[in-house]
């Protein structure tokens, strides 16, 4: 969040197929596409100055088809077992299997669970299709809060993410996780990036709604304040031992689980609003 004679200034970056806008207070100016990649692989201490550089054009609308506010080559990462929610739904669907303790004991470890996603070439923007696997019978969208971290481990910003994932598989045996959670369609992003660290409510709030056929099959919320880990807690453990020359996105988990009765298909819409953020929306292929 720049500032502007000491007041704050919202600012966010909307990454279209038409090209960059930057938008300042409610107004849209278009910028170079290079600007995404540049914050993404500056430095500690870089960002402030590279978005005072910024040149802007004339004032521009939204417009057009959405792409995904993360460079292609940026890894995307996610947090698990951060909210109590996702403790207790991980537990359940992995019960039978016995893998229902390790849930159990990471969320109150001192390490995080960390996993690889999705490269930011893989990530489906707002609008677009996001999947689920034809191997799976159990499937659900988990909404999260996406942290945009420059190569320097420095938060910048903020996105909506949907870490699509089968409960079926990763319940059968938590080492199949990674299947669970990794393949074509499975990570959205979007509609835009918030920048400045601290441009977002500590308790903002989270909202999934999920729509079949017209109807609203379910609709539910929590906030930020559920998050039982801080954002440079799990930026800290990200970059320990890892070098991102391309920067990073990191989902922090979820707070919204649909229960055991539910699973997605094909046409269903999933419309996660975070506070501050907008909505992204996708529809299951």
């Amino acid at each position: 969040m720049a500032r502007n004679g000491g007041q704050a200034r919202d600012m966010k970056l909307h990454c279209l197929e038409s090209g960059t806008l930057l938008e300042k207070d409610g107004e849209c100016h278009a910028v170079e596409n290079e600007l995404l990649r540049r914050l993404f692989r500056s430095k500690a201490g870089e960002v402030e100055s590279i978005l005072e550089g910024v040149k802007t054009a004339n004032p521009m609308e939204v417009n057009g088809g959405i792409l995904p506010p993360v460079p292609d080559f940026t890894e995307i990462w996610a947090a698990g077992v951060t909210y109590l929610r996702s403790k207790s739904a991980r537990m359940e669907e992995s019960e039978k299997a016995g893998g229902d303790v390790f849930y159990d004991m990471v969320y109150d470890a001192e390490r995080p669970e960390l996993f690889f996603k999705a490269m930011g070439y893989r990530a489906i923007g707002a609008g677009g299709e996001i999947r689920v696997r034809d191997d799976s019978s159990w499937d659900v969208p988990e909404p999260e809060l996406t942290l945009a971290i420059n190569s320097g481990g420095e938060i910048f910003g903020f996105a909506v993410g949907n870490d699509v994932s089968s409960r079926s598989i990763e319940g059968e045996n938590p080492l199949y996780l990674p299947q669970a959670k990794v393949y074509r369609g499975s990570c959205a992003v979007g509609p835009c990036l918030l920048l400045g660290r601290d441009a977002l409510k500590s308790d903002a709030s989270i909202q999934l709604t999920i729509t079949r056929a017209g109807e609203v099959v379910f609709d539910d919320s929590t906030d930020l304040t559920q998050l039982k880990r801080s954002f440079e807690e799990l930026v800290e453990f990200l970059y320990r031992e890892l070098d991102f020359p391309n920067g990073a996105m990191l989902m922090t988990g979820t707070g919204l689980v649909p229960g055991s009765d539910f699973t997605l298909t094909p046409g269903d819409v999933v419309a996660i609003e975070i506070e501050g953020l907008g909505v992204l929306e996708n529809v299951v292929g």
